[in-house]
């Protein structure tokens, strides 16, 4: 069992930064694969990023590449989300997610675990 509580969203203008943190509760984070997932209004949730169990490998969403980075401290159990030069379409309910295994995915299908969300609104 894997928990997650995600922190950090706010409102910011365009060209800013965020940071999103999510916590992990559970002896498994360590070994878990874990990523982002956002959801904005009147659309499906999409892929962010994401990154395995140790760190080692990261993907990203086409739409984030360059400007997203994904981190993660197994020692702390918290996961990062580096936000830079934000765009109005960065405007979303960010997720933190887990799986049961450790190597990564896109699917949000695939992860068994979700944080409630925390909101991002860039202004333009």
């Amino acid at each position: 069992q894997v928990q997650l509580v995600e922190s950090g969203g706010g409102l910011v203008q365009a060209g800013e930064l965020l940071r999103l943190s999510c916590a992990a509760s559970g002896r498994a984070f360590s070994m878990s694969a874990v990523g982002w997932f956002r959801q904005a209004p009147g659309k499906e949730r999409e892929f962010v990023a994401s990154i395995s169990y140790s760190g080692g490998y990261a993907y990203y969403a086409d739409s984030v590449k360059g400007r997203f980075g994904i981190s993660r401290d197994n020692a702390k159990n918290m996961l990062y989300l580096q936000m830079n030069s934000l765009k109005p379409e960065d405007t979303a309910v960010y997720y933190c997610a887990a799986r049961s295994t450790r190597y990564t995915s896109s699917a949000s299908s695939t992860y068994d675990y979700w944080g409630q969300g925390t909101q991002v609104t860039v202004s333009s």
